[in-house]
């Protein structure tokens, strides 16, 4: 029986869904009549700029391309428009955090919560480096007591493994953090990273209420952490909080200009997108708080059971398990006013173009939910459809592109046909609608660029002019990256529609770490863009040789085709961002303000300090302790015979007469890893271990203190016994992490 109490929590619970699900419809019904009703008129005015008004095959091509991509940039347009009003009259007054003032949600109280940092070959001192970061500005809450750190490793190559596990050591000595940081390497990766979710969830998923999920490049202020637990504590029919995170810590021109645009035109459009979705949010991956008990029981993500790429596992997890939570009766909110919440951007467009190609099977997977899952809530099948259609409208703007194309080729080459239709009485007259061209072509780039200038119109209202430079470099600023994206749309345009093929075609895809720091290379560029840079060269002189104006028309896609190797090398330029910065340019809030998390990121204890490799691991003393305390014991048998033929192998032969698989099967074993240096530092001077044993002394000579030999220094943490034992001390409540197996395999 319920008490009078659960009773009326129930009716207000009811009463709050059935108020916004109303509100939600008729913002949706206004929001589709207002693309709905300019789709209609830009096609009726694209019907009469055709020479035969549709009167063919390729003309009707084109308008259904047309009205498809223009109905696109038109969501878009609207969304921008909507979240502008919206933060004019103070934001959505329907939004989680407005449905109660601060000091209520000051007031409520915390539950356990689990951050998770899920890694796959990443830069060992910027992740958990920022995970520092992020427990720092925890403790400065005064509500740590309520949070533990999971650093959930799907590293392969022992080299990066053990560096992994050697910063967390360090981190969890200089944070003092036993007990509450901790990591674990899974043996088999399956599944991607949901599969490493899913696999912290059954290990001690019950010990906790929510989980918020990191990226390796995730920052969060602990304000921010301690807002979203408030607001899933007054909210319980809410499974999934997402905030809106920004970009930050550009240096190359190119991360620098997407920096710039997340953070003066995103909270138009997650205003705007955030007032449409309401309960029905999506969910992006990362900087987001999860309902750990429903997220369980219902977003277990089954493999696709079709063909070709609709088979195996999802590898785009984060907007189906948002459909799996609505379609089960829990509510998804994005909340654009949780501040603080930030990640990084690719620093080169062959970087973004490599993690498109990743996102681009897994969007393209959605199109069998989308047609097939049943009961899924109609806002999330939109989202579905509104991630399809990112990578999707590439291809269909390139197919515009060649029916154009092959139009103006039929009308300049082939005698006119009058008769298209072998029944038609009266002969069909090409016309020409110049006017109406011209106005159809500046209704799009009004689409396209008012939301740009909308962004800064909501700088100067809301006094953030200081924050981007002023208002004449803010407005130089803007002027510059419209530049720029309209250098990149061809570009994006062409890869994408590669990938988008080869995700069809279910084309093997390597899974691999994100590069986050380096330029791109003159030869690197050139072989990546060579393709578009044929295409566009031939697009370009045919064009030329068919019709001059057809030229001047193929110019602002084919330039940038032609030019993307210098392009993608410029933009990729670490001196060229920072000069710009010098001078005001491209200017963010935290750059010019400075912010506290910032400040920590860039002084993490892990800055400077290299981290041990298989190499180091194997002659350090302090590193080998460390490794042999968290490697396995107890093998006997034919696995023991196995591993002690390669301990052999590489003594003899050293760490490269080795494959990777075969090394991570000594790293993760602790007879090994001690067999190893105990002979390492026996080995004769001229074996290959006696000249790597030499390097490291030469370059950092010290005494042993037991031996009278030379040595590494001691690092910053003594890895005796008692520290050992201290950073693998269990969290509370019995929720144990199962050290019996780490590392893993």
């Amino acid at each position: 029986m319920l008490t009078r109490t659960e009773t009326a929590e129930t009716v207000d619970l009811a009463a709050s869904r059935r108020r916004w699900r109303t509100v939600a419809l008729l913002r949706r019904s206004l929001l589709l009549l207002l693309v709905g009703g300019q789709t209609l008129m830009a096609s009726w005015f694209m019907l009469s700029v055709l020479p035969y008004q549709g009167g063919n095959g390729v003309e009707i091509g084109m308008l259904v391309l047309f009205a498809i991509l223009f109905a696109w940039i038109s969501f878009g347009f609207w969304i921008a428009v909507a979240g502008f009003i919206l933060r004019r009259l103070g934001g959505d007054r329907y939004s989680l955090l407005r449905q109660q003032d601060a000091q209520t949600l000051a007031a409520t109280p915390l539950a356990r919560t689990a951050i998770l940092m899920p890694i796959y070959h990443e830069p060992v001192e910027r992740s958990l480096g920022g995970l520092s970061a992020v427990y720092r500005s925890l403790e400065r809450t005064g509500q740590i007591e309520h949070f533990d750190f999971f650093i959930l490793s799907d590293s392969r190559d022992p080299d990066i493994w053990l560096q992994e596990q050697a910063a967390w050591a360090r981190l969890v000595h200089q944070l003092g953090a036993a007990g509450r940081l901790f990591y674990r390497r899974r043996q088999v990766n399956l599944n991607y990273k949901s599969g490493n979710v899913a696999d912290f969830l059954r290990r001690w998923g019950r010990g906790y209420q929510y989980m918020v999920v990191l990226d390796a490049d995730s920052l969060m202020a602990g304000d921010t952490l301690v807002r979203m637990v408030q607001l899933m504590q007054r909210h319980p029919a809410v499974g999934i909080v997402q905030s809106s995170p920004e970009l930050l810590n550009g240096r190359s021109l190119f991360a620098r200009v997407q920096q710039f645009s997340s953070q003066l035109y995103g909270p138009l459009f997650s205003t705007g997108l955030a007032a449409v979705q309401m309960g029905e949010a999506a969910f992006w991956g990362h900087n987001a708080i999860l309902r750990i008990r429903p997220f369980m029981a219902h977003c277990g993500l089954r493999k696709l059971p079709g063909w070709g790429l609709f088979r195996g596992p999802i590898m785009s997890h984060d907007f189906v398990e948002a459909a799996y939570l609505g379609r089960a009766g829990h509510e998804v909110w994005l909340e654009p006013g949780l501040r603080e919440s930030w990640e990084e951007s690719p620093p080169s467009l062959v970087d973004e173009l490599t993690r498109d190609k990743r996102w681009v099977k897994g969007n393209m997977q959605h199109l069998w939910l989308l047609l097939g899952s049943h009961k899924l809530r109609f806002a999330h099948r939109l989202a579905l459809l509104n991630g399809i259609m990112s990578y999707l409208a590439s291809p269909l703007w390139l197919a515009f592109l060649v029916l154009t194309t092959i139009a103006t080729t039929r009308l300049m080459l082939w005698p006119i046909n009058y008769f298209p239709d072998p029944h038609q009485l009266h002969p069909l007259w090409p016309q020409w609608q110049p006017y109406r061209a011209v106005s159809l072509v500046a209704c799009t780039l009004f689409l396209l660029f008012v939301p740009k200038f909308l962004g800064l119109a909501d700088a100067a209202l809301t006094r953030r002019l200081r924050a981007f430079g002023g208002f004449l470099r803010l407005l130089g600023s803007v002027l510059l990256e419209i530049l720029i994206s309209a250098l990149l749309a061809p570009i994006r345009m062409l890869s994408h529609s590669r990938y988008v093929a080869e995700s069809l075609l279910n084309v093997n895809l390597r899974w691999a770490g994100q590069n986050r720091t380096s330029e791109t290379g003159w030869l690197k560029a050139l072989i990546y863009q060579a393709p578009g840079l044929i295409l566009g060269l031939g697009w370009a002189l045919f064009a030329l040789w068919l019709k001059p104006m057809f030229f001047y028309w193929s110019l602002p896609v084919a330039l940038p085709l032609i030019f993307a190797a210098p392009i993608s090398v410029v933009l990729s330029r670490v001196q060229l961002g920072l000069s710009l910065k010098r001078h005001g340019w491209l200017m963010t809030a935290e750059e010019v303000f400075g912010a506290r998390l910032l400040d920590d990121l860039v002084g993490n204890p892990l800055k400077g300090s290299p981290q041990p490799g298989f190499c180091e691991s194997v002659i350090d003393p302090q590193h080998n302790a460390l490794q042999t305390a968290l490697g396995r014991s107890g093998r006997s048998g034919l696995r023991r015979q196995r591993l002690d033929a390669l301990c052999q192998r590489c003594l003899q032969q050293g760490p490269d007469g080795l494959e990777q698989r075969e090394l991570a099967l000594l790293a993760q074993d602790a007879e090994a890893m001690t067999q190893l240096h105990r002979q390492v530092w026996r080995a004769a001077p001229q074996s290959v271990w006696g000249r790597l044993l030499q390097q490291q002394i030469v370059r950092r000579p010290e005494r042993a203190p037991d031996t009278g030999q030379a040595c590494l220094p001691m690092p910053a943490m003594l890895y005796d016994e008692s520290s050992i034992q201290q950073i693998k001390r269990i969290p509370a409540d019995g929720c144990l992490p199962d050290y019996s197996d780490h590392p893993g395999q």
